[in-house]
């Protein structure tokens, strides 16, 4: 089994150039918000590239999902964390080399990062020998690692670091000072009276005290003097620091590309379970999709992840919602009364999929999702006076465009288009398109106030936003499938808000 990527399957797509922004639709979808708080914590990853780019085929998804799954069980996860953490260090140990000025500073420094890898590697390696595994992924790399540290290059690697290491802590010596001159000489068995002090006080030690030793800084810098009299120690150990001088030339590039790229792409998996934890602690639910070409698609007790962040935070309650799609149904068309969550649902829709294209677990307790070639969204947009178009003129420029590029495969999501026009003109275009969508046979969710579109044919499937019975005013945020209804409840908010006639008119008679 050859090592590829954690990421993808065949070569050609691991060489792919990671897009730079993201697809179009995030903001409609609010995907920018839900990647930037799976990648907030891991900002020297540059993950965001790697969530920018969905997969096209259903080998690819699979093999991250198995990856994924396989970090979720026992103690791996963590063990991944540890190897992280030193990685982290090493990498910033190389990028402060880059910034000193003195020789053996800089190899010195060196030298300790050299240390932290090979403690990294080792440390990995027996950690996934004794992990369960089950994904190609991880199984093809545990044996790429086991290897790597098993062979000859590596372990001489290993042993002339732990040799440089031990012979450097060795050194000794001794500085005389006279005035602004200081010699350098070998110790010559002089007396450590720290430690004669320590004996001589320890009668005195009386269990735990107050410590008043002053806590000086920890500092990575060198100043000339310090470098000065490092060079002449260097000059006292003729055998060990020229030993330094040719361990940092011989092993300049001693970071296996393989590894280093393994560092990087297993941070996909960890910042998204991460980010999945913050749900599950709450009890929302998180589920592998089964994923198909097929038509059929279902979730349930789906959400938002985007608004689930910002509700968890403010310690809200999150609403889960649930749909399917069988047989010809293809087209979701969600009708009902204002802010009773219709655009979350539609959204909902569009995240569910995006994420499962990516290969991760997505919110719901079970779910089945179809892989599509492209995503579309038109979502109500501010008018642009640059592009010297209406409203009208822009929405159906914009639903042409899309129009012309969907196929069978890809995932249309309208959100209350034509609401510039008369109802009369609303429903005549919004037929036109509806049937267009039906005839290029594609997945839909359709946010309307039209209800006859509820029941154009066996392809659409009615959804109504609900409110509370007793108390129309209030909002479940629950989408049902039901016939609709055409009960927008405003008189019930316009009462909520003393806004009705009769209000009114009261109020300004008092």
């Amino acid at each position: 089994m050859t090592f590829l990527s954690m990421l993808f399957v065949e070569k050609e797509e691991s060489a792919s150039k990671e897009p730079l922004e993201a697809p179009a639709f995030f903001v409609d979808l609010n995907l920018g918000q839900v990647i930037d708080a799976i990648t907030s914590a891991k900002g020297e990853y540059n993950l965001k590239p790697l969530f920018y780019a969905p997969l096209t085929n259903i080998d690819g998804i699979n093999y991250r999902q198995e990856i994924s799954q396989d970090l979720e069980r026992g103690g791996l996860l963590e063990d991944i964390k540890s190897f992280a953490e030193k990685m982290i260090i090493m990498r910033r140990y190389l990028a402060m080399i880059e910034k000193l000025s003195y020789k053996y500073h800089k190899e010195g420094w060196f030298l300790e990062a050299v240390t932290l890898y090979c403690e990294a590697a080792k440390g990995l390696a027996k950690d996934l020998s004794r992990a369960e595994l089950k994904s190609a992924g991880l199984l093809a790399f545990r044996k790429y690692i086991a290897n790597y540290v098993g062979s000859d290059d590596f372990m001489t690697l290993f042993a002339e670091t732990e040799k440089l290491k031990g012979d450097l802590s060795t050194v000794r010596y001794c500085m005389v000072i006279d005035g602004s001159k200081v010699k350098v000489r070998a110790c010559e068995a002089e007396i450590d009276y720290s430690l004669e002090v320590e004996k001589t006080f320890e009668k005195f030690k009386r269990g735990a005290v107050k410590d008043y030793l002053c806590k000086l800084p920890e500092v990575s810098g060198m100043n000339h003097v310090e470098a000065a009299i490092l060079n002449l120690v260097a000059k006292l150990y003729p055998d060990i620091f020229p030993s330094l001088d040719g361990y940092c030339a011989r092993n300049a590039g001693y970071l296996d590309e393989t590894i280093a790229a393994f560092d990087r792409e297993i941070q996909f998996f960890v910042a998204y379970l991460e980010y999945v934890a913050v749900f599950k602690r709450t009890g929302l639910k998180f589920c592998y999709p089964a994923i198909s070409t097929e038509k059929e698609v279902y979730d349930y007790d789906g959400f938002d992840p985007a608004l689930a962040y910002k509700l968890i935070g403010e310690g809200s309650p999150v609403v889960c919602n649930d749909f399917h799609l069988k047989d010809q149904e293809r087209i979701l068309v969600v009708s009902g009364p204002n802010q009773g969550g219709k655009t979350t649902f539609a959204r909902t829709f569009g995240q569910l999929h995006y994420l499962a294209s990516l290969g991760c677990p997505v919110p719901g307790r079970e779910a089945r999702l179809s892989l599509f070639d492209n995503l579309f969204t038109h979502f109500e947009k501010e008018e642009n006076i640059q592009n010297l178009r209406g409203k009208l003129e822009d929405d159906l420029f914009r639903i042409h465009l899309i129009l012309s590029q969907a196929t069978s495969k890809s995932i249309v999501i309208m959100n209350e288009i034509f609401t510039s026009t008369t109802v009369k003109d609303a429903v005549f275009l919004s037929k036109k398109v509806i049937e267009k969508i039906i005839r290029l046979d594609l997945l839909c969710v359709w946010v309307t106030f039209i209800d006859e579109l509820a029941s154009l044919n066996e392809k659409t499937v009615s959804m109504v936003s609900t409110v509370v019975p007793e108390n129309p005013a209030l909002r479940t945020f629950k989408i049902i499938r039901k016939p609709a209804d055409g009960l927008a409840y405003a008189i019930a908010i316009a009462e909520k808000y003393r806004l009705t006639y009769r209000q009114l008119t009261e109020r300004l008679k008092s």
